[in-house]
Formats: C-alpha cells, structure tokens, sequence
C-alpha cells in the first residue's frame, strides 16, 4: 500500500542497532559474570548475592512501567522515546564503573553499596532501554520492516555479546595483574566509554514515524487497564518472565560450569590443538594473530592458572558467532512460516538441547562445545522475533482499543523480562547455596550436581512455559497483515483529518 510507513534505509537500522550492542555491554554482563563477580571478586556470599540481585532487579523491573508512561508523554522535536537515549548516555557509562568497582568496606557496608549502585544502573537501564525497545513500535509500521529491524539489532546485540563474553574475564586479568577488583574496574571502564559512543550514533541516524491519533487523551489508568483486554500481551508477558529467568538462571552459571565442573587438562588439551596456549610449537606459527590474543589475555600463561578463562571466552565467542548466524536467517524463516512458528519451533529445539547438558560427563569437553552450538543454532531465530512480535502487540492493541500505547507495552514487557531476570539470578544464587557451593574452594560432588543442574534441567522447566504460551499467543501471519492494512487506513484518516484545518 502506498500510505505503508517507508522502508528503512541500512544506516537507519544499522544505527538503531548499535543501540542494543552497547546495552548488552551491562546487559550481558549482568546476565554472565554479575553473580560470579559478586561471589569471587566483590566478596559477598552466594544466597546474599541472589538476593541483592533479586532486590536491585525487581525494583528496576517496577520502574518500567513508570518509565512507559513517562516516554509516552514526552514530547519533543526528537520524538518521544528517541531522546531518553542520549539523555541517560553519560550518566549510564559512569554509574557502570562504580556498579563494578570494590570499596574497602566492611561486609555490610558492601552490601549496602553494591545494592545502591546496582539499583542506580538498573534504573538508568530502564531509563534507556525502555524507550529504544519502544522505538521498534514508532520507526516503521510495516511488518517486514520490523522483522529486518529487530534482526539489526540483534545481530548488533549478538556482536557485543561475543565481545563481552569473550574478551572480559581475559582483559580483567590483564588489567588487573593479579588484582581482579582493579581488573573489573578498569574492563567495565573500557566497556563504558564504548557504549556512551554508540548511544550518541542511535540518536543522530534514526527516526521516529509512527504517532499516535492526536485526538487520543491521557489516561494511564486506561493505559495499564487495556493490557488485560490484550490476550497476546499477556500470553508475551507471562513468556517474558519465564525466558528471562532461563538466561539468567542459566548464563549466570555457566561460568561456575567451566571453573568446577569441566575437565581442565581435556579443556586445556582442546586450546593447545587449537594454538591458544603458550607452549605454540615453532614460535613462529600464527605469531602474529597469537601475539594478539595474548594481548587480550585470550592465550593460555604457562602456569595453566586461566584454562578456564580462556576456555569459557572460547565457548562464549564460538556460542555467540553461531547465534548470529541464526539471527541472520530468522527474517526469511518468519516471511516464509510466520514468527510463531518459528519461534515455537526454535524454543523447543533448544529445551531438549539445553536439557542435554545433563548427561555430559566431565571430560566430554569436545560434546560440551557441539551441544552449546545447536542449542545456539535454535535458538538463534527466536531472539529478534519475540521483538518484532512485542511491536505486533502495540499494533493489536491499537487495533482493538483505538489507543496507541507503546511506551506502556513495551515498558510492561520489559518489567516482565527485568522480573525474569531477578527471579532467575536469585534462584541461580539460592540453588548453589543450597547445594553447598563455597567461593573459591573445591567444590562438594552435590555443588558439582547443582551447577549441572542450573544450566540444565532447571532451565527446561520455564522454557516448556514460554513455549505453552507461544501457543495462547493468537497473532498469526495473517492476522498480522490484516491488522496492518486496517491501521494503515486509519492512519491516512487521521493525517487527512489533521491536514484539514490547515488547507481551511
């Protein structure tokens, strides 16, 4: 149709993109290494530390919604969500150093700092996030559209990742010589200079076209109160929570796995087959592409102390390059079968691949890496859809009240993925406690046991949920196109209807 919002050019989407790549530098962060740094660097213990998480996530989970209507009714020359990226850039980039730095505090004044400055981030992330999630819902009403968007922006997201899980416990251990705490600091401060950039790109290359109907009134009362009357926000919702406690109860352990469980001579056998250790036979082969891994800590020292570090980013690097091969595909497959099939599909490949960690012995390292690239690989597809979906849940809204309200949507989904979040670091934290694990220790055959179970069975549980709800979730392919058609007509009413005074 002619009045169908434009296409989008590819320095458009590939600035909206860089957007999510500098939030998963905390992000991802969070996700894999907060736990471990909160237990091994930071000082505080394992069912502490779940509860910190627990507390600062929740909070920042119910500063969402606040943040919703807040990004709703802002109204400036940039747009409404647009802003709140460059406005939250710098202080997000100054409060990421201090959420990672360790004072010399006694345990409770520790406790009381990582709580302040968690909650501090936590908010700037709403403050940040929530509005550029938005922005997917308001850049371009068109479906396909939306679907290459949020495949940018993951792709994007799947790069940072692969830097982030592949380059900090090595560049915390060259920083920091043998002082983690300054390791931390130092890496964090590297990530947060990256991401203030890449937010400042996001504001100058995009834009925001889709606006409400100007005769809409503000009501967040009747905002929230139409969510109920949305079986596909609340079908995505209920998804949310329970996919977004597997990655967190899962990617915060899965460090725990490599530095315990994982056989290390095996793992330290598979780096040396592939030139990652210090002992290279002819100390000229591959010197130069070896000498830059070292600079980055990626090659194992001679001591053997960091095979697990190094291991870990390989699996981390190797994982994440694999998920960006997926994404790449994820908008042919949902033109081709529709999102929610694929998403359905792709959900339960990975429930039975995750679930099969269980079953690896210790010295199965070569499995390890095979069985985390076809959980990957599954997976993959499903990561941009969910989003392109959350902006097809703004649109059935709109299409069955008459009121636009993306800011609350996305602000409530993301209270349900921040939600996750605590409740899957908290269990993650609650569990090893439970099984006995000690900071720093050789750990008991039931800590082993509970590790395995974290990143494996547990994890199962709640994916059988998201993918339960897939199937309550009633927007299909051609459901899709029949709302975009209907709102596209509407809005041609509402810019003609505007136009008229004017030509009066």
């Amino acid at each position: 149709m002619s009045d169908r919002p434009q296409k989008l050019s590819f320095i458009e989407k590939a600035g909206y993109s860089v957007g999510d790549a500098a939030a998963n530098f905390v992000f991802h962060t969070m996700i894999i290494f907060q736990l471990s740094f909160y237990t091994d660097t930071f000082g505080i213990a394992a069912a502490a530390a779940g509860t910190l998480l627990l507390v600062g996530r929740l909070w920042d989970a119910f500063f969402d919604p606040m943040m919703g209507v807040m990004a709703d009714r802002t109204n400036t020359r940039w747009g409404k969500f647009r802003p709140w990226v460059l406005w939250t850039a710098v202080p997000w980039g100054v409060v990421m150093v201090l959420a990672y730095t360790t004072p010399g505090f006694s345990t409770a004044g520790k406790l009381a700092y990582a709580c302040v400055t968690n909650i501090l981030l936590m908010t700037l992330y709403s403050a940040n996030n929530t509005p550029y999630s938005a922005m997917t819902g308001v850049m371009t009403g068109d479906v396909n559209e939306r679907t290459s968007l949020s495949s940018y922006r993951f792709v994007a997201a799947m790069i940072a990742q692969l830097i982030v899980g592949g380059f900090t416990l090595p560049l915390v251990a060259k920083f920091g010589q043998g002082d983690r705490q300054k390791g931390w600091q130092m890496t964090i401060g590297l990530w947060a200079i990256i991401c203030v950039v890449l937010f400042v790109i996001t504001f100058f290359t995009t834009r925001e076209r889709i606006k409400p109907n100007p005769e809409q009134k503000s009501s967040p009362r009747e905002d929230f109160g139409n969510l109920l009357k949305n079986k596909p926000w609340i079908a995505m919702f209920v998804l949310t929570l329970a996919h977004f406690i597997v990655l967190a109860m899962r990617g915060g352990t899965m460090f725990y796995y490599f530095e315990h469980y994982v056989d290390h001579n095996r793992l330290f056998d598979l780096l040396q087959t592939l030139g990652l250790t210090a002992a290279v036979e002819g100390s000229s082969s591959g010197g130069a592409w070896h000498f830059f891994l070292n600079t980055f800590g990626l090659i194992v020292d001679s001591s053997k102390q960091n095979v697990s570090s190094v291991g870990f980013s390989l699996f981390n690097m190797s994982s994440q390059f694999v998920t960006v091969i997926g994404v790449l595909f994820s908008t042919m497959l949902a033109i081709k079968f529709g999102k929610r099939a694929v998403a359905i599909v792709g959900f339960s490949l990975t429930t039975v691949f995750m679930a099969s960690f269980i079953f690896l012995p210790r010295d199965a390292v070569g499995a390890t890496f095979i069985l985390e690239y076809l959980r990957a690989l599954s997976y993959a597809p499903t990561i941009p859809l969910l989003w392109a979906m959350f902006a097809d849940v703004v649109d059935f809204g709109e299409w069955t009240t008459g009121r636009r309200t993306t800011g609350v949507i996305y602000a409530t989904i993301i209270f349900g993925l921040k939600a996750g979040l605590s409740l899957g670091g908290a269990i993650a934290g609650w569990l090893l406690s439970g099984y006995g694990y000690k900071a720093n220790a050789v750990q008991t055959p039931e800590a082993l046991q509970g590790i395995r179970m974290t990143i494996s069975v547990y994890p199962t549980i709640f994916f059988l949920i998201v993918i339960t709800c897939l199937f309550f979730y009633s927007i299909s392919k051609e459901f899709n196109i029949r709302i975009q058609d209907e709102l596209a007509e509407r809005r041609k009413k509402y810019a003609t209807q505007a136009a008229a005074p004017a030509s009066s």
